[in-house]
């Protein structure tokens, strides 16, 4: 999942004088692929970073090339993008915290439940399960039961999100501890109101029944069946908590921005979850782990990577799961996903094809494997559909809305309101004639 917005990489050399890749991507206004192409072509040139982490390009090298191709003018970093003050979310230096803790240690060692509770309090709840009510899982599944059948996954989310909220009369307040009781009961409604797959085995845990009470299944495994048909086996279970888990949240990615603009407005938080998930559909955001799994089947299919990866380029099309804007190296969730997916026996294929997807395109453009490429390995392997990758995305990322949610109530409202730079007609402009010239 992509996501738009990034604190400052401070990777600048001698006194600013070079620019990390990202930094010299965004002044011409191109993808790091892009920047690398000017490379092989020899309008630019690059030089290793300290510690070989990434290249870096000289700034007036930079601003040349973009005044010689038109490209957008170089833009002050201090404007360039919005900041906001967060205590949710720390990346840099190629990792990411939740609250100061390495993230990805929080994914290996608790379920998704206690990882969303850390976020949201700073406190760990070993344990801890989300249970759905009643009344907002019957409303949420009467709803999405009414959509038609060729409806996709993130269609039914959105539906549930909307009847759960009229079942919640106390939305409206905005204390934490009524924001966290709706957060608390809306993730395992999303989990719940999902359709079984079927052919999934049926049972108190795989099923996709309710929780009753904290010692029913957790959400990676109430959450299996509305994926895959095939059978939970305790390694799978672990890569899909540990995904959900790292998925929480990420700085403040497109869908975050949208839900913190939402939560800015003092909009309730089932409609801040709303906001995200519209910005999440998106094939650049959450459905992008869709492009890599179609993509990794096809390497299976065709049993190389090499015309699988020629096809993109030749087409002019970026290789699904590759690069990130935020790290130099590995996506860090990939990192986890790809060790623990090594251990679940059927995805021993689909991870040699992904890292020969990864070798292959290093000859042309030295990108790294990035959390969708370690989604779809998990979705592919495990006989899920393309969608799947999103599905998990969607219900993970809920908790990080609210986390942001919950930062945004605190802070003065309506603070997001940037002001547009109107480049139309000089008023005063005459009325318009109708199209047909009548006078009106």
């Amino acid at each position: 999942m992509k996501d738009q917005v990034a604190p400052d990489e401070g990777r600048k050399e001698a006194a600013g004088q070079r620019l990390s890749t990202r930094e010299a991507a965004e002044r011409l206004g191109v993808k790091p692929e892009t920047l690398y192409a000017y490379v092989s072509r020899g309008q630019l040139s690059s030089r290793r970073a300290p510690g070989g982490r990434g290249s870096t390009f000289d700034a007036a090298e930079i601003d040349a090339l973009a005044r010689r191709t038109n490209r957008r003018p170089p833009v002050s970093p201090a404007t360039a993008e919005p900041a906001f003050r967060t205590g949710v979310t720390l990346i840099e230096n190629d990792h990411y915290y939740f609250r100061g803790v390495d993230a990805t240690e929080l994914a290996r060692r608790y379920a998704y439940e206690e990882v969303a509770e850390w976020l949201w309090t700073g406190e760990l709840r070993p344990g801890i399960r989300f249970t759905a009510p009643a009344e907002a899982l019957a409303a949420a599944r009467r709803a999405v039961e009414a959509l038609p059948a060729h409806s996709g996954s993130t269609d039914r989310l959105r539906v549930a999100v909307v009847a759960a909220a009229t079942t919640d009369p106390l939305r409206f307040d905005l204390s934490q501890e009524s924001v966290l009781a709706a957060a608390r009961s809306l993730v395992p409604t999303l989990v719940d109101v999902l359709p079984v797959v079927p052919g999934a085995p049926q049972g108190s845990e795989t099923a996709g029944e309710p929780a009753t009470d904290a010692g029913g299944a957790g959400l990676a495994r109430r959450i299996w069946p509305k994926l895959t048909a095939r059978p939970a086996d305790e390694p799978a279970i672990a890569a899909l908590d540990a995904a959900l888990a790292l998925l929480i949240d990420h700085d403040l990615a497109a869908s975050t921005l949208a839900a913190r603009v939402a939560a800015s407005a003092h909009a309730h938080p089932y409609a801040v979850v709303s906001a995200g998930l519209g910005v999440l559909e998106g094939p650049l955001h959450g459905a992008a782990s869709g492009l890599a799994h179609r993509m990794l089947a096809e390497v299976l299919e065709r049993g190389s990577a090499a015309p699988v990866v020629a096809d993109h380029l030749r087409t002019g099309r970026q290789v699904p799961g590759l690069g990130h804007r935020l790290y130099a190296a590995e996506d860090p969730r990939a990192r986890v996903l790809f060790a623990l997916l090594a251990r679940v026996p059927q995805a021993a294929a689909v991870l040699a094809a992904a890292r020969d997807v990864v070798t292959t395109t290093a000859g042309h453009t030295p990108l790294h494997a990035n959390v969708d490429l370690a989604l779809a390995v998990l979705s592919v392997s495990c006989g899920m559909s393309v969608e799947a990758g999103e599905t998990i995305f969607a219900v993970s990322r809920t908790a990080g809305w609210i986390a942001h949610a919950l930062e945004e109530y605190g802070e003065r409202p309506l603070r997001i309101r940037p002001s547009g730079q109107y480049n139309g007609p000089r008023p005063p402009q005459p009325l318009p004639a109708a199209a047909d010239g009548t006078p009106r």
